[in-house]
């Protein structure tokens, strides 16, 4: 069933338009997004390996419809920095080089009557911004929107286009009186595993009870190509490490049992003339390969989670590639359970293979020659 592991489904209206600041006769491209605060709050608090989070509640909660968030470089563009206090932004105080002799102040003012110039500091009140998309018929609808602050989004592309509505505002400007509808419904699931059973889930409704419906299952991975790449990578280069370490284990106890052979070489000697067959000199070695394969994988697991614990107390933070703003810096053990217990067999088999050879050779040693051996 779908409902014991969906944490939360929230609908999302998407459209681009020109969001304007006409006090400042400027204006710009802006892509819109509508939610619903409060569900999508709700899915900021998923947090299902128990990591770090530096997720906060949208600016958006609790505010009138007709609020909105710009992006910082929204903000910039739009000459709203000194009033929503949006930092390193350049002064954007009207410097206009005089051309030729100025217009007599009786005719200046006919141009552009009340006009005043552009306000750098801030005023009293939220400052307007007016946004215009075309509705659902084609035909161009505008809405004037309060704008509480300017956040960054984490990624410059999105930070200069964001501009962020409650549903009910996006869904009146795209379909006026029209019934609303929306671009997506998104759904929340506890882990990432779950994908499959819950698109199987969703397959049986779109072909039943939702037939009519001009929806489609699009997960993740698809809409963000990015991410699917960004696994691909880590996973070849870790892949690449993993192949590195192995052959560093395999020479280092091959080189430790080849040692061992020419150091017991007079006990190796003594155990075959009291009659311990090739099999059992083979079995010995590799045994004690497979000895110290155990150890270093118990030695390594217990190290792993020592110093995973110790980055994880630290508060570190990193900027992921395509971003400019950090993020925590966590490593995860806890849970994958799978993944330790696949590394540590993988280095006892090769442990184990490492040995093989030193035994082989220890094994068909010449009797008299092993007991004569100093």
């Amino acid at each position: 069933m779908l409902a014991p592991m969906l944490v939360v489904a929230t609908p999302t209206l998407q459209f681009g338009g020109i969001a304007g600041n006409f006090a400042a006769s400027v204006s710009r491209t802006v892509y819109v997004s509508g939610t619903v605060v409060e569900e999508q709050n709700r899915m900021r608090e998923w947090n299902d390996y128990g990591l770090r989070s530096l997720s906060r509640r949208l600016s958006l909660s609790g505010t009138a419809p007709d609020s909105a968030v710009i992006g910082t470089g929204v903000a910039r563009v739009l000459q709203l920095c000194a009033r929503l206090n949006v930092p390193d932004c350049e002064s954007q105080s009207a410097s206009n080089e005089a051309q030729g002799a100025a217009l007599p102040d009786d005719i200046a003012s006919l141009t552009n009557p009340g006009s005043s110039p552009v306000e750098t500091a801030p005023s009293q009140g939220q400052p307007r911004v007016e946004i215009l998309a075309a509705n659902a018929r084609g035909a161009p609808n505008v809405a004037a929107v309060s704008v509480l602050r300017a956040e960054f989004q984490g990624i410059k592309e999105l930070d200069d286009v964001y501009v962020g509505l409650h549903l009910s505002q996006a869904q009146k400007l795209i379909f006026g009186a029209a019934p609303p509808q929306v671009t997506a419904i998104a759904l929340q699931l506890q882990h990432t595993a779950q994908i499959p059973v819950a698109r199987e889930r969703l397959e049986v409704l779109l072909n039943s009870s939702l037939k009519d419906e001009r929806l489609g299952i699009v997960d993740y991975e698809t809409l963000n190509p990015f991410y699917g790449q960004t696994l691909a990578m880590f996973a070849a280069i870790f892949g690449f490490i993993s192949v590195l370490i192995g052959a560093i284990v395999l020479f280092t106890v091959t080189n430790t049992m080849s040692m061992a052979v020419v150091e017991r070489t007079s006990e190796i000697g003594t155990l075959r003339a009291i009659g311990l067959r090739r099999s059992g000199i083979r079995s010995m070695f590799v045994s004690e390969g497979i000895v110290l394969g155990c150890f270093g994988a118990v030695l390594g697991i217990g190290a792993a989670l020592g110093l995973a614990w110790v980055i994880n107390q630290l508060g570190l933070t990193w900027t992921p590639p395509g971003r400019i703003e950090p993020v925590p810096l966590a490593v995860r053990l806890a849970g994958e359970h799978r993944m330790m217990l696949a590394s540590a067999i993988g280095l006892v088999v090769v442990a184990a293979v490492s040995a093989v050879l030193p035994a082989a050779r220890a094994s068909r040693m010449n009797i008299v020659d092993a007991l004569r051996h100093v």
